[in-house]
């Protein structure tokens, strides 16, 4: 039992690394006083939010880094990455030291690529440590990292609320100290035995626990992270959401307790057979077959098996309408259309596939342009004359991401009662997006401005989180580490373009062109409009593309659930 409880400490590290790690969430609190003092104009500023997201870009070099090194030494890695990049940025914007703008540029890439690896050692920890509670560690576990912005607001109120360089120093140091209080669990990963069917049903409604406690942490940073108060309040209240980050520790406590904890509560609910059980336990040989592919035809052994006609042709579930299907639009359809869910696609084979490409577009033109929504929100607010309410802003995004990637786990908590395509709900997420550009861009009331955010944040969180999965889904789960960082690779793509747009926009209503003045300040709706028709028009191309998505890996996904139903009757 000792090695459960470790397991459990292992989560709750991994829950703390994401929390404080999502250091690109707050650099709207701190854009307008680097644009000022490194005397820039709104586009040369986008660049260096780009230049963080470009890190993803990157991504591969913490899994090639991991071929050599230990995880903790990874972490590391990440941690003085991190606090190279931005304390360096911290004393350029205290003017203690003079940089030229191409090397702050390259301190900005340094520090997005820690964040970069740090995901990456967070990912392998839910990977290695809960191999069938896999997608429900890694969406409880990333949700976390959309909370950053507003946990580092708490931090910045407590400590000195009119210092926006503060959150610099913060960045450099904060993921420092976590990555040491989080060494000691990383060191004592416990074996991977199998599990017991009781501890499937016991590991399941843990999860259930940390998912309510999640809720609770996020609501509280939603209502309290960016309250304005005296110090002594904002240190209560930063104080309040640590407790809120320590609580899950009681887990291993619960571990230990199993005995009363099945006699007292489990029975007397009978969480048997309910929706509250995520994995089913006859499910869990079919799950080590899909995680393992070490044999069979084409690598998927029993699953190519079933998901194949007796001809050795992909088979389809055939509907009682049956040439209705026949439409206009079935060859683009059904044109190198995904026969199965986890075949494994090296890298040469991915880029050939449609079903790749239309994903890239709609990650593209969804969660992206969220992101990069997040980062200009600092010169939204001050347009629309909300200078004062940025805090606010930030937090409110960062805390409906934060819900927005908790959602992910739906797919998963209502499998036993309803059963949807995991790229389905991903056409469900993007749905907010175009509505809130659009209502952005038809109002400039603070309503709009509020209600815009949120939607994006939601949306754009859900993504963010839903990805990992997806991508292992269709592309295979050995594959990962390499075709996760492909997808992602349009983050510093679309955080480029976007950015460079909105940029344009706004300095040319500024009146600036492309000049390179500090003061060019843009006040008014003009200044974003055009930004947000644009970015309303290319979120409907991204929900076309995963509408699209869906249609082709549809039979896929429902034949798998097809199967893994019949195929349960086996074990």
């Amino acid at each position: 039992m000792a090695g459960q409880s470790r397991k459990w400490m292992l989560l709750v590290a991994t829950i703390w690394i994401q929390a404080f790690t999502g250091t690109n969430f707050d650099f709207s609190e701190y854009s307008s006083a680097l644009k000022s003092v490194l005397n820039i104009s709104q586009v040369q500023l986008n660049y260096l939010a780009v230049a963080s997201d470009m890190g993803k870009m990157f991504g591969w070099s913490s899994g090639f880094a991991l071929m050599y090194f230990p995880l903790w030494v990874v972490m590391f890695m990440a941690a003085f990455m991190g606090f190279v990049g931005y304390g360096l940025q911290w004393l350029v914007i205290m003017n203690i030291i003079a940089l030229p703008y191409f090397v702050v540029f390259l301190l900005c890439l340094l520090a997005g690529c820690s964040i970069c690896w740090f995901n990456t050692v967070c990912f392998v920890l839910c990977i290695r440590n809960f191999p069938v509670n896999r997608p429900l560690a890694l969406s409880l576990t990333i949700s976390f990292n959309g909370v950053s912005a507003a946990i580092y607001t708490l931090a910045a109120n407590a400590i000195n609320s009119s210092s926006d360089a503060l959150y610099l120093l913060l960045n450099s140091l904060v993921p420092l100290f976590t990555s040491i209080a989080a060494l000691i669990p990383i060191l004592r990963q416990p074996s991977l035995d199998p599990l017991p069917p009781d501890a499937v049903r016991r590991d399941s409604f843990i999860f259930l626990i940390l998912n309510v406690l999640a809720i609770l942490t996020g609501i509280y940073l939603l209502l309290f992270g960016s309250t304005a108060s005296d110090a002594t309040t904002a240190r209560f209240l930063f104080g309040g959401a640590i407790v809120l980050l320590i609580f899950p520790l009681c887990i291993p406590g619960i571990i230990y307790a199993r005995n009363w904890f099945h006699s007292a509560i489990h029975s007397s609910f009978r969480l048997e057979g309910s929706g509250f059980i995520l994995v089913d336990v006859d499910d869990l040989e079919l799950h080590k077959e899909f995680l393992s592919r070490d044999s069979g035809v084409h690598g998927n052994g029993l699953y190519a098996h079933l998901l194949n006609d007796q001809n050795g042709r992909p088979s389809r579930i055939v509907s009682q309408k049956g040439k209705e299907s026949e439409w206009c639009c079935e060859a683009m359809i059904g044109k190198d259309q995904l026969a199965m869910l986890g075949e494994e696609h090296p890298a040469g084979v991915l880029v050939r596939r449609i079903d790749f490409w239309l994903y890239y577009i709609a990650y593209f033109c969804g969660g992206t342009i969220g992101l990069v929504y997040s980062n200009n929100l600092g010169q939204i607010a001050q347009s629309l004359g909300e200078s004062s309410n940025t805090t606010t802003l930030v937090t409110l995004y960062s805390s409906f991401s934060f819900f927005g990637r908790l959602l992910s786990a739906v797919p998963d908590v209502v499998r036993a009662k309803f059963y949807f395509a995991r790229t389905g709900w991903l056409t469900i997420a993007l749905i907010p997006t175009p509505v809130a550009f659009f209502l952005l861009a038809s109002s400039g009331s603070n309503l709009a401005l509020y209600a815009g955010t949120a939607l994006i944040g939601l949306s754009s969180g859900f993504i963010f989180a839903a990805a990992v999965s997806i991508t292992s889904e269709l592309f295979g789960p050995n594959s990962l580490g390499v075709n996760h960082n492909m997808l992602i690779t349009n983050i510093p793509i679309g955080s480029l373009v976007y950015g460079v747009l909105a940029a344009l926009v706004y300095d040319a209503s500024a009146g600036s062109g492309l000049g390179l003045a500090s003061d060019s300040v843009c006040m008014g709706r003009q200044c974003y409009f055009l930004t947000f028709v644009w970015w309303g028009c290319i979120s409907v191309l991204g929900l076309a593309s995963s509408l699209l998505l869906f249609l082709r890996t549809k039979y896929a996904y429902d034949h798998f659930e097809h199967n893994r139903i019949s195929s349960t009757q086996l074990y």
